[in-house]
C-alpha cells in the first residue's frame, strides 16, 4: 500500500467511525426526547429520519469503504453484494427524500403567517409521517435493479462491467435497460434537489426580507441572528447547499467513472471518499444546531458547571 492509498484509507475510516459514532448519538437522542419530553418537534422526527438514512449508510457502504480501502478484495458473495449495495442504495435515497422534506418544512414554519400559509402549516405535520412512507417504498422500489444487476467480484468475468467497486461489480446486460434506470435515478434525484433547492431559495429571500425589517424597526443595533428561528433556518440551507455540492461531484463523478474505460485509481479513490462525506458531515450541522444536545452534553461533563435552568431551550431547527 502506497502512500496515497494509505491517505485515502485514513481518510475513509475517520469518515466512517466519527460519523456513524455522531450518527448514533444522535439517533439515542431523538429517542430519549421522544420518551421522556412532551418538547419534541416535528422536526426531531425528521432529522432523526435523516439520521437513520445516514447510520443505514455509514454501516453498509461505509463499512465495505473502508474494508477495500485498507486492501481487502473479494470479501463478498452474490448474496452480500446484493443485500449491503440496495440496503445502501436504498438509504442514500431515503437521505435525499428526508433532506428535502426538512428544507421544505422549515421553509413553510419562517413563511409569513398569512391566510394562505395558514392552513399549510396546519396540515404538513401530518403529512410528515406518511411521507416517510412514501419514501421508503419509492426508494425500494426504484432500487430493484440493484439485487438484478449487482454481483461479487469472484463471478464479474463472464458480464459486462458497468461499475467496478472493488467489492461488488454492476454488471449490465443491454444499453436499454442501463438507460431506463439511469433515467429513472436521475429524475429522483433531480426532483428532489429541485425542490430542496427551490425551498432554500425561499428561505433566502425570506431570510433577507426578515433581516430588512428588523433594520428598519429596531436599527442595525439588533441582529437578526440571535433569533432561533433565523439560525434556524441558517442551518438547514446549510444542510442543503452541503447536499447538492456533494450531490453534484458524486453525479459527474459517477458518470466519468461509468463511461471511460480506463479508470484512473486517484479518480475511483477520490469517488471512494466523497461518498460517505455527507453522512459524517451532517451530523455536526444538527449538534451545532440543537440547543439542547449542547446543554445535554454540558450536564453530562463532570468539570463543567451547572446549567442554570432556563425555560427557554428550544431547538434551533423549528
Amino acid at each position: 500500500m502506497n502512500s496515497t492509498e494509505l491517505s485515502c484509507g485514513m481518510l475513509i475510516f475517520l469518515q466512517f467511525s466519527l460519523g456513524l459514532l455522531l450518527n448514533i448519538f444522535l439517533l439515542l437522542f431523538y429517542i430519549r426526547v421522544a420518551s421522556t419530553s412532551h418538547k419534541s418537534s416535528y422536526s426531531d422526527l425528521i432529522l432523526a429520519h435523516l439520521v437513520l438514512a445516514n447510520t443505514i449508510i455509514l454501516l453498509t457502504s461505509g463499512v465495505l469503504e473502508t474494508l477495500s480501502a485498507w486492501g481487502l478484495r473479494n470479501f463478498l458473495d452474490d448474496v452480500g453484494c446484493k443485500i449491503l449495495m440496495y440496503l445502501y442504495r436504498v438509504a442514500r435515497g431515503l437521505a435525499i427524500c428526508t433532506t428535502c422534506l426538512l428544507s421544505v418544512f422549515q421553509a413553510v414554519t419562517i413563511s409569513p403567517s398569512t391566510f394562505r400559509w395558514a392552513g399549510i402549516k396546519v396540515k404538513l405535520p401530518k403529512c410528515i409521517l406518511p411521507s416517510f412512507l412514501l419514501s421508503w417504498i419509492l426508494n425500494m422500489l426504484i432500487e430493484m435493479d440493484t439485487p438484478i444487476y449487482m454481483i461479487s467480484p469472484q463471478n464479474n468475468n463472464s458480464f459486462q462491467i458497468m461499475l467496478d467497486l472493488k467489492y461488488c461489480s454492476e454488471i449490465s446486460d443491454s444499453e436499454e435497460t442501463t438507460l431506463v434506470i439511469t433515467v429513472a435515478l436521475t429524475m429522483r434525484d433531480l426532483f428532489f434537489v429541485g425542490l430542496m433547492s427551490t425551498a432554500s431559495s425561499y428561505m433566502v429571500f425570506v431570510l433577507h426580507r426578515h433581516h430588512r425589517q428588523i433594520r428598519h424597526l429596531h436599527g442595525p443595533s439588533r441582529s437578526p441572528k440571535a433569533m432561533p428561528e433565523v439560525r434556524a433556518a441558517k442551518r438547514v440551507i446549510a444542510l442543503v447547499t452541503l447536499y447538492v455540492l456533494l450531490y453534484g461531484r458524486q453525479t459527474i463523478m459517477l458518470s466519468v467513472l461509468v463511461n471511460v474505460k480506463e479508470k484512473s485509481p486517484m479518480l475511483v479513490k477520490s469517488h471512494m471518499v466523497f461518498r460517505l462525506t455527507f453522512s459524517a458531515v451532517s451530523p455536526l450541522l444538527m449538534i451545532h444546531s440543537d440547543r439542547r444536545i449542547r446543554i445535554f452534553v454540558k450536564r453530562q461533563s463532570p468539570v463543567s458547571d451547572p446549567e442554570p435552568s432556563n425555560n427557554n431551550n428550544n431547538v434551533d431547527i423549528c
